[in-house]
């Protein structure tokens, strides 16, 4: 009798440094499409970012250092950790050099790894569900507070890059009230596993 075969798990390119982060947080957030996102070896393929410069009054780092975004201002290549509304964690990447204070929200992905993970920590089976939004793949992931100010390139966190060209859509970002129209969302056109669709 033939074994049975267990779906296989998309492989893994190069695994990010932090000297990836070290640059225009723009074009961080477009490299960042496609690639890889895991925690403790759970989680998925980036489809979708923001991005946020201290130059821009919708970043938490415009009007200087706090004790909250003050991960921010550090050297790039580190998570920073915030509760949104009260409710519920978001991840972001600092990037650009020290003192920039400039990073990417990473938004929604596409679940490749642990999904059974996922879906006990989300409460349902919708794979496209699991992760569309800041907030559910966090949750999805086990991101806390706990995952504030850690690097990026050890465990338990892990970032791959891309395997396979994306086409990169771009539009305004998400939720805010300022600077709402920087073109600085990022993501995978068409993917099915986004916060939102992008327009057309």
């Amino acid at each position: 009798m033939a074994p049975v075969s267990k779906p296989s798990t998309p492989r893994l390119d190069k695994a990010l440094k932090r000297a990836f982060f070290d640059r225009d947080v723009r074009d961080v957030a477009h490299d960042l499409i496609g690639a890889t996102m895991l925690v403790d070896g759970v989680g998925g393929i980036i489809v979708e970012v923001e991005a946020y410069h201290h130059t821009e009054p919708a970043a938490h780092s415009y009007n200087g250092p706090t004790p909250r975004n003050r991960i921010m201002f550090g050297p790039p290549g580190f998570a920073y950790v915030y509760r949104s509304y009260g409710i519920h964690w978001c991840v972001n990447f600092v990037c650009e050099e020290e003192g920039s204070a400039s990073a990417v929200l990473i938004r929604a992905l596409e679940p490749t790894h642990g999904l059974a993970t996922m879906r006990r920590r989300r409460h349902l089976q919708d794979v496209h569900a699991l992760c569309s939004g800041p907030g559910k793949l966090t949750e999805a992931l086990g991101i806390t507070i706990a995952h504030n100010t850690l690097p990026l390139d050890r465990p338990p966190i892990a970032l791959h890059a891309r395997t396979e060209d994306v086409e990169v859509a771009t539009g305004i970002r998400i939720g805010i009230t300022k600077a709402v129209e920087l073109p600085w969302r990022y993501g995978v056109r068409g993917s099915k596993f986004l916060s939102k669709p992008f327009p057309r």
